[in-house]
């Protein structure tokens, strides 16, 4: 039922930037947070960066300082905006949307088919 849609995905230099953008049908009131994920091959898939109902974000070690998540309420969609690329960087991205349940004790993810991010060099 939820639908995950993620685009910007591209070949970019190092040092370069991109924004990558995830848009959902979910309701924004249904979602406990919504975040990226990066796995590249051979590589376990690991968070990048999260961001919940109340606008607190969270970051990855390796990211923080370039990377910077938001959300638009009214688009339903959240960002990745992606400075000082690395060739490290290089991976596919994936979205991730956490859904209310009834119950409340736990959400029910949703994830987008991934948008590849190369960083040449």
């Amino acid at each position: 039922q939820v639908q995950v849609v993620e685009s910007g995905g591209d070949l970019v230099q190092p040092g370069g930037s991109l924004r990558l953008s995830c848009a959902t049908s979910a309701s924004m009131l249904s979602i406990d947070a919504m975040g990226w994920y990066r796995q590249a091959p051979g590589k376990e898939r690991e968070l990048v960066a999260y961001i919940y109902a109340s606008g607190r974000t969270k970051y990855a070690d390796s990211v923080k300082g370039r990377f910077t998540i938001s959300r638009d309420d009214a688009k339903k969609t959240v960002y990745l905006q992606m400075s000082s690329l690395k060739p490290e960087d290089t991976a596919v991205y994936y979205c991730n949307v956490d859904v209310k349940t009834y119950s409340g004790r736990y959400s029910d993810r949703h994830w987008g088919q991934g948008t590849q991010v190369t960083v040449s060099s």
